[in-house]
């Protein structure tokens, strides 16, 4: 039983995956994937909070005006293409952005003090295949 469990965790790791960015494809591992699909939720999570941050303060709508968007690498782990990730992570608060400055749930959830963007936008976000 402990081979199979190991095997089975070698195959995973193992595992091919790619995702489709602007039109080219971009092979990655689970990891990979893993470390993109985070890219989108902890943009997310940040746009969402600098949505509602700038709509208390009474100031226009403008997540590019965030230096957490701009820089886009909150969370980043050189595991994967740094421009890669900073794509995702932009792609994620500026969802987060415009939920949080228009106090509304249209890309996400927020409960419990924690934003999460729904798996099916991640999905079109990401557009990760496995094979």
């Amino acid at each position: 039983e402990r081979l199979r469990l190991e095997r089975q965790r070698m195959q995973t790791a193992q595992a091919r995956y790619r995702v489709n960015r602007n039109g080219s494809w971009y092979n990655t591992d689970q990891r990979g994937a893993n470390l993109l699909r985070q890219a989108i939720q902890e943009g997310y999570r940040q746009g969402l909070q600098a949505g509602r941050a700038d709509r208390n303060r009474r100031v226009g709508l403008n997540w590019g005006g965030s230096s957490v968007y701009r820089s886009g690498s909150y969370g980043y782990q050189s595991y994967v293409d740094r421009s890669q990730y900073q794509y995702y992570f932009r792609q994620g608060f500026e969802r987060g952005y415009q939920d949080g400055y228009n106090s509304r749930n249209q890309y996400g959830t927020y409960n419990n003090g924690v934003g999460d963007i729904l798996g099916s936008i991640l999905g079109s976000i990401l557009n990760v295949q496995r094979y």
